[in-house]
């Protein structure tokens, strides 16, 4: 079992005053590390949040960013703009992150520690959720009992993700149950420990009850009972299923930005080069959108253009010249070159180009381009840490949204408007730009008009920097109605990752039992049954997303 022993070791220093001392005899039957039936839980949890965060911020905020076309990259483009994956998505890092938080759990169970074992069934969830969202049938029963050596451990079969979904379901109830009480009937909470909520049991409730509202309607496509009536008894027992509903409740984490393993990714300080920063700017479709909305978030997320273009049929043949901060051009020099001319914010097409850097006649195209004709991310983004450098699990915006969508289908989840509004609201709040939700909710294509389609697209907006979930609601409804761009390696977005090859290497007869649950689809293609356009259980015969 992989245990990120520098890390315990660390953390034991750190808590050596916290807790009572042992005999020596005991402390030092292990001199190698700290043994797993005698460590503190407390000693663990920090790597499994801490983990847990940076892998869901390095997802929202890099290739599914790309898929879901909030980023697009202007070099080492074809994964993230392409869908060029390769099949080489390992989830042996989500497996360690549940190894440790098993070894969480067993150990508050032996301690008899409610509040950690509450937090990491809610931590087994959201990672169980990733990875059946992600690949689709995975290890899950099974999947964490390597060390025990029995065959059936080591090479695991494959639960199917009804199973997967539904025994998320029950551990976040339970959960549920664990937190239900007050911080003082716990024992050994150690705040600085719990990188999220301070080792707060009311906000790790809500985070359960949130999540819950989340996978229900994962499902609701597929199991609409049992997504309505689940729903429907979290909203109507507020006291006994408390949920977020303001932002302060978030599930997130900041970045202390010491050092490169603790700053926020693809940060300048640590990247002295900047070319990580300097690669990944805004897509043309999330810009476009966020205009035609006069949404504030925008300059929030983004630099105007540095140089503007200025296409001028006045202009002397054959001019090409900076002047005033602006680059004029004649049409001669554009040519049948497709240009944006925005004055302001410019994003790079979808997919539109093995060479995205090329875009906008940019005058230093390649590895090391520097464009001045497309938006740049903020320099926020260049930053090591910052009050909005934040890795974002689950969110009231979320939340509200979820239950808007669930008031669209008529479910007892509240007002839809309302629900929609406060979901606009939050996620203004949350990007400093709250004082402004009265007239942008006024805006038309904004101001409610009761669709599915709006109330989707303003939660893909919401979801800046924790794309997965815009990605999940794109496979689940179709909206955004986004679409593959020219150079994508299959003309729709994929659905999934693939099966890494390890795995089906070393366990071909569990790994090939799942494949053939999967259906294959127009875009599969020569990739067979293990492909990105391959539909999990989750979506099969829905329609969706094409």
């Amino acid at each position: 079992m992989k245990r990120n022993y520098k890390k315990i070791i660390a953390l034991a220093f750190l808590f050596t005053g916290l807790f009572s001392c042992k005999d020596l005899t005991e402390v030092n039957n292990n001199p190698n590390g700290i043994q797993p039936d005698l460590v503190n839980p407390n000693l663990v949890l920090p790597t499994v949040l801490t983990e847990a965060a940076k892998l869901y911020v390095n997802l929202g905020y890099q290739d599914i960013a790309g898929v879901v076309q909030h980023t697009q990259k202007d070099a080492w483009s074809s994964g993230h703009n392409d869908y060029d994956w390769g099949g080489n998505q390992s989830w042996s890092g989500y497996y360690d992150i549940l190894r440790n938080n098993q070894l969480v759990y067993d150990r508050a169970v032996a301690e008899k520690l409610e509040f950690h074992q509450g937090v990491s069934l809610v931590m087994k969830s959201f990672m169980f959720g990733l990875i059946t969202d992600l690949w689709g049938d995975a290890p899950y029963n099974t999947g964490l009992k390597g060390e025990l050596g029995k065959p059936e451990d080591i090479l695991p079969a494959f639960d199917s993700q009804e199973v997967i979904y539904t025994g998320i379901l029950a551990d976040l109830e339970k959960a549920n149950t664990l937190l239900s009480k007050s911080k003082a009937e716990y024992s050994s909470i150690v705040d600085n420990v719990d990188v999220y909520f301070s080792g707060d049991p009311a906000k790790w409730r809500k985070m359960a009850n949130s999540l819950a509202l989340r996978y229900y309607m994962r499902i609701s496509a597929k199991k609409p009972d049992v997504a309505k009536a689940g729903i429907e008894k979290i909203v109507g027992n507020a006291a006994q299923y408390p949920i977020m509903t303001v932002n302060s409740e978030d599930a997130t984490m900041g970045f202390p930005g010491t050092s490169d393993g603790t700053a926020w990714p693809a940060n300048t300080v640590f990247d002295v080069s900047g070319s990580n920063y300097r690669r990944i700017k805004m897509a043309g479709t999330f810009v476009e959108t966020l205009q035609a909305l006069k949404d504030p978030r925008l300059g929030i997320w983004a630099n105007k253009v540095e140089v503007p273009l200025v296409v001028d049929a006045s202009l002397p043949a054959g001019t090409d010249k900076i002047e005033g901060g602006k680059r004029y051009l004649s049409p001669d020099k554009v040519g049948n070159t497709v240009v944006d001319t925005d004055p302001e914010y410019v994003g790079i097409p979808t997919s539109f180009s093995a060479l995205p850097s090329a875009f906008n006649l940019n005058p230093t195209p390649g590895q090391t381009s520097f464009n001045p004709h497309v938006s740049f991310l903020n320099d926020i983004y260049k930053a090591a840490t910052g009050p909005l450098l934040r890795a974002r699990l689950i969110s009231a915006a979320e939340v509200n949204f979820i239950l808007a969508e669930a008031a669209l289908k008529g479910w007892n989840a509240g007002d839809a408007k309302a629900r929609y509004e406060a979901g606009v609201r939050a996620s203004l709040n949350t990007w400093t730009v709250g004082s402004k939700a009265d007239a942008y909710l006024t805006t038309p294509g904004v101001a409610y008009e009761g669709t599915l389609k709006q109330v989707i697209e303003q939660k893909w907006i919401a979801s800046w920097t924790a794309a997965t979930e815009a990605w999940f609601d794109f496979r689940r409804t179709g909206f955004p109605a986004l679409k593959a761009g020219p150079a994508a390696k299959r003309q729709a977005l994929p659905v999934r990752f693939y099966y890494m090859q390890d795995e089906l290497n070393i366990n071909k007869a569990n790994t090939n039992a799942a494949l053939e649950k999967l259906e294959v689809t127009n875009f599969s293609q020569a990739d067979g049954k293990n492909s990105a356009w391959s539909k999990p259980w989750v979506i099969q015969g829905t329609g969706k997303p094409w």
